[in-house]
């Protein structure tokens, strides 16, 4: 009898025990034996440290407006592993989730496969089958060992990279590039996203080795950033006064970068990418949690690493949200300290509480880290807690921030919306 969809999810989740384990061959293996599906794919292949998901979704938005339907792969997810795999900014059905895993499900236990080793196979099969002709395929970690590295791509984009996965990926900025930029390939152009100087360096340093085009902002394109709209231009194309629902300057750069690739899309793959079809897409796109406003004047933001939390102070501070109540957790292979170096200056109290992880950062390292920058803070067993305390505590007008972790940011976006359900990507 098949197994329901939460039995399905179970199995799957049951994979991570296994871990995270970088290499390809467990992914060529399990791809092999389901027939290669990738091989039928045209793939826009997406990696990066911050923003990838923000930029991939841009780039479904405007393949949706532009009516070519496409596969998108993102993680994590919100709220539904359904999330993770859309076609045309659809999630893939629970009744094909479960289906996949059951038949994928021999393989795996054979090949001792990961979740995202499966969820990756799973998806390229779902994208495959559904007959889709272009992907849009997000990195989970790193890129030159990634499992979604198995793929030839049509196209490659490089959001920002920044410090993170530090045990995997490397201790410094450029070991972190070097594996981000495993994902480049001979003859196939590289979009890349604003970087720091030594980041761009070893990009284009890996571009010449492997000899492929490599397109860099403030080079081949630009953004010109407002409070609420902004312009991106390149050679031979200009968009004024696009009018994003994503806030804040680092979304406006992603979309630009979303922009810059279609564009190239349209150049050197024929696609019908109109500059009107562009700017719909990355005007209607949506990718909940990531700066995202809820009623009674609380944001929510995923930002998990320093420089999310640097483009998140910055927010901060051109919006003058000098008096914040942080509700704030964190996974435990974060740099806590680093993290709160950015936002604390913007603080009121601190409210400490663990994701929904395995392993967390200790709620009372959190608020020594509070208390030492002279903050009033204290600690929660629960979110649900720490978002009761800070809403008795503020003042009227004073601003909600959740932010630390998307796992807790899922956690207080189903506690604040009575029915949550799976994000909308285009409004």
């Amino acid at each position: 009898m098949p197994q329901s969809y939460q039995e399905s999810l179970d199995y799957l989740y049951s994979l991570q025990f296994f871990g995270i384990k970088l290499g390809l061959e467990n992914t060529r293996e399990l791809l092999s034996r389901i027939g290669n599906p990738q091989r039928n794919l045209r793939i826009i292949h997406v990696a990066g440290t911050n923003g990838k998901g923000s930029t991939a979704a841009a780039l479904a938005g405007i393949f949706h407006a532009a009516k070519i339907p496409a596969g998108l792969y993102t993680s994590p997810h919100l709220h539904s592993f359904t999330e993770r795999v859309r076609i045309d900014t659809r999630p893939i059905s629970e009744i094909d989730v479960a289906s996949l895993i059951e038949e994928l499900r021999p393989y795996a236990e054979e090949l001792r496969t990961t979740f995202f080793e499966f969820t990756t196979a799973l998806a390229l099969l779902f994208f495959q089958r559904s007959g889709v002709e272009w992907v849009i395929l997000e990195t989970g970690l790193g890129g030159r060992l990634d499992a979604t590295n198995v793929v030839a791509p049509e196209l490659c984009v490089v959001t920002p990279i920044s410090l993170d996965h530090t045990a995997y990926l490397g201790g410094n900025l450029q070991d972190i590039a070097a594996e981000k930029a495993g994902i480049f390939k001979p003859g196939i152009t590289v979009v890349s996203g604003y970087q720091e100087k030594t980041v761009d360096e070893i990009l284009t340093r890996q571009a010449d080795q492997v000899g492929c085009p490599l397109l860099c902002f403030g080079k081949d394109y630009d953004c010109d950033n407002r409070r609420d709209t902004f312009s991106v231009s390149g050679k031979g194309f200009l968009l004024e006064d696009i009018q994003p629902i994503l806030v804040g300057e680092h979304q406006q750069q992603n979309l630009a970068l979303a922009a810059a690739a279609a564009n190239l899309l349209a150049e050197e793959k024929n696609l019908l990418l109109s500059g009107d079809m562009i700017r719909s897409g990355l005007e209607t796109v949506r990718w909940p949690g990531r700066l995202e406003w809820l009623p009674d004047q609380i944001l929510l933001d995923g930002a998990h690493n320093p420089a999310g939390a640097k483009a998140l102070a910055g927010y901060l501070s051109r919006h003058q949200l000098n008096r914040v109540h942080l509700v704030v957790g964190c996974k435990a292979d974060k740099q806590a300290e680093l993290l709160l170096a950015q936002l604390l200056p913007f603080v009121q109290c601190l409210y400490a509480t663990p994701p929904p992880v395995d392993e967390a950062v200790s709620v009372e390292k959190l608020v020594q880290l509070g208390q030492k920058s002279g903050i009033l803070a204290d600690s929660y067993v629960e979110p649900l807690a720490a978002l009761n305390a800070a809403r008795e505590n503020r003042l009227p007008g004073e601003t909600i921030l959740v932010a630390g972790s998307l796992f807790l940011v899922a956690a207080v976006r189903e506690i604040l919306l009575p029915e949550p359900r799976i994000p909308a990507l285009i409004n």
